[in-house]
């Protein structure tokens, strides 16, 4: 399988991305899409990965103050996940960024050994975002 990932520079890239969030968040997860569809989205740097062609996952980074960057909405459908496609997500978004003196996101749970791996840990305690439990983690 080959996995792609690109920033994301035209409409339909950008549907594709937020069709991506809407079956892994909305649908799957039950998150309320007025939670989901925030107004972070159009000032975002989002990212679309294909595998194969196919567009299968979803990123994006902002920043949350100066010199603090948040990476956010990590999506992959289904069907493609645990065949890299995180994976090259969370280095293609890293590989974007400006410097900044802090890089975090809010991980769920399930997630946090994935992030683990790629060099990040918890901080603080456990809260929960839209139903869902998270940790904060940041980039070490």
């Amino acid at each position: 399988m080959e996995i792609n990932v690109k920033k994301v520079t035209n409409k339909a890239e950008k549907k594709a991305a937020f069709d991506i969030r809407q079956v892994v968040f909305v649908i799957e997860q039950v998150v309320d899409p007025a939670e989901e569809y925030d107004e972070y989205d159009e000032a975002c740097t989002h990212f679309l990965a294909t595998a194969d062609g196919v567009a299968c996952g979803t990123a994006r980074w902002r920043f949350k103050a100066p010199g603090i960057i948040k990476l956010e909405r990590f999506a992959v459908l289904e069907n493609y996940r645990g065949k890299g496609v995180g994976a090259a997500l969370v280095k293609a978004v890293l590989s974007d960024l400006p410097l900044a003196d802090k890089v975090m996101m809010h991980a769920q749970l399930h997630a946090i050994p994935f992030y683990q791996k790629l060099g990040f840990e918890t901080y603080g305690p456990q809260f929960d975002e839209a139903g869902i439990e998270h940790f904060a983690m940041k980039l070490i």
